[in-house]
């Protein structure tokens, strides 16, 4: 079958590409607004865009009445956001926070997420994070016509919990159980695969 993106509907454009380009790595993003109130929210349209200058590619999309998320509001204001690479321990906290929230509310009070200041040049995060990028907001990408917004923002310290590496010379980090998405669900990595 060859299909033809300018006969598809966005949503069968989404369906294919979130199932096929896997598995998906999530960015809990956590964000402050001007107001002082902590933001959190995870984005699968998430990746390493490049190592200098070092930096990530955010997703973010839109509300439904069509009003910038929280996060891309938070970031445009204050310039700066925590990103968690959330691990299955963290799974249901992870998902409760992606939960449309007004923007007066947050996540971390609405669902009882227990924070800690890691950086105090930078938001909070969820306690017992244990990898996380603290970032500051550099460009978005104008896409025409799309929902959402390509956010490029850049990595400027990193937390790395201590029991994570297995040779702190060489910066060898061991796997960590983050959760990654396929399609519209959860998955946690399964076996190496060697090359035989």
């Amino acid at each position: 079958m060859q299909l033809n993106v300018k006969n598809l509907e966005s949503t069968d454009i989404y369906k294919i590409v979130s199932n096929t380009v896997t598995p998906r790595p999530i960015a809990w993003v956590s964000t402050i607004s001007k107001e002082k109130i902590l933001n959190l929210a995870p984005f699968s349209y998430f990746t390493p865009l490049s190592s200098n200058p070092a930096t990530f590619l955010i997703s973010v999309g839109h509300k439904p009445n069509g009003l910038p998320k929280d996060t891309l509001k938070n970031l445009r204001e204050t310039k700066k956001c925590s990103i968690v690479i959330a691990t299955t321990e963290q799974l249901k906290d992870m998902h409760n926070s992606s939960s449309p929230l007004e923007f007066n509310q947050s996540e971390f009070e609405e669902f009882n997420i227990k924070t800690t200041l890691i950086n105090s040049n930078y938001p909070e995060v969820p306690t017992d994070s244990k990898v996380v990028f603290f970032c500051e907001y550099l460009q978005e990408i104008n896409l025409k016509n799309s929902k959402t917004i390509p956010v490029i923002v850049e990595l400027k310290e990193m937390f790395i919990d201590d029991e994570l590496f297995t040779n702190k010379e060489n910066l060898k980090i061991e796997f960590i159980n983050q959760i990654a998405r396929v399609g519209a669900k959860y998955f946690k990595l399964g076996e190496e695969l060697e090359i035989v």
